[in-house]
């Protein structure tokens, strides 16, 4: 397996395909770099080099009962940017991912080492209602996926791809029992630990300054029903955080957009990408 080790000690399994510019895939929560899969096969056919990680305690990394923060995801990044010398990279980030994206941009990204950055169903500014932020998820939202997945995590993990993630659960919807599949797959890879520690770090981190300090072009994606990562406190705030947001949104998107409407996702970021 491709894997490099970060300075505690982690492993974190990568992929890396073709040649030219590249671009680094993020996955959401709890998942890996197989979530990118279908996407990175197209952009390997336009030209690009892809590239995806497991992050810690997730996918084939190294189980990780501590250092579950986003610091220490964006710190990894760069020790797997400096690792495969990438320049110019375009950083792709879905959910979390997001997160992550947007702390390793604004912490490690200068030099010429990211062209652009795409914040796609991203969790940025941040998720949890507070004084400061009234518009956000309440912290029983997030207290309920812990308590999910203490109880039940193999149950908890289907019935959430199945249902919000996809938009499986709205009226008329058909579901894909493969998408659903995989995505179940891929969370019972992963270290239930990290993914516990994960859900504050997801939902509590504030990303506002990092936002405000990213000078590169950023594409900002989201679905309008995406009910896990409700749009009106995170990609339509972000977008005016950011000195060169660019906002597309989508009537009827869910969460997972980049695996239930392929055609259209990959099409906007090709322009992106191109522009």
């Amino acid at each position: 397996m491709n894997t490099i080790t970060v300075k505690d000690g982690t492993e974190i399994f990568f992929k890396d395909w073709g040649t030219g510019q590249p671009i680094v895939f993020h996955h959401g929560w709890p998942l890996s770099a197989d979530d990118w899969d279908g996407t990175m096969l197209y952009f390997l056919s336009q030209g690009f080099r892809v590239i995806a990680y497991d992050r810690r305690g997730h996918g084939r990394s190294s189980p990780s009962p501590v250092n579950n923060d986003m610091d220490t995801y964006a710190d990894d990044c760069a020790a797997l940017v400096k690792h495969l010398g990438l320049k110019d990279a375009i950083h792709v980030g879905h959910s979390t991912g997001g997160g992550e994206v947007t702390r390793y941009v604004a912490k490690h990204g200068g030099n010429g080492l990211v062209s652009k950055a795409v914040l796609m169903s991203a969790i940025p500014p941040v998720m949890v209602k507070s004084a400061k932020n009234p518009g956000g998820l309440p912290i029983e939202v997030f207290d309920g996926i812990r308590a999910g997945l203490a109880a039940n995590h193999a149950q908890f993990y289907r019935d959430f791809a199945a249902g919000p993630f996809y938009g499986f659960n709205r009226p008329g919807a058909k579901t894909s029992q493969g998408i659903v599949d995989n995505w179940w797959r891929q969370a019972m890879m992963g270290d239930l630990k990290a993914h516990y520690d994960c859900v504050k770090t997801f939902s509590e981190t504030d990303f506002t300054e990092d936002l405000k300090q990213i000078e590169i072009p950023v594409l900002v994606m989201h679905g309008e029903d995406d009910q896990i990562v409700p749009i009106a406190d995170t990609a339509l705030l972000s977008s005016k955080l950011l000195r060169k947001g660019i906002l597309k949104t989508y009537p009827g998107f869910p969460h997972g957009m980049f695996a239930t409407n392929p055609d259209a996702i990959n099409a906007d970021l090709l322009a992106f990408f191109r522009s």
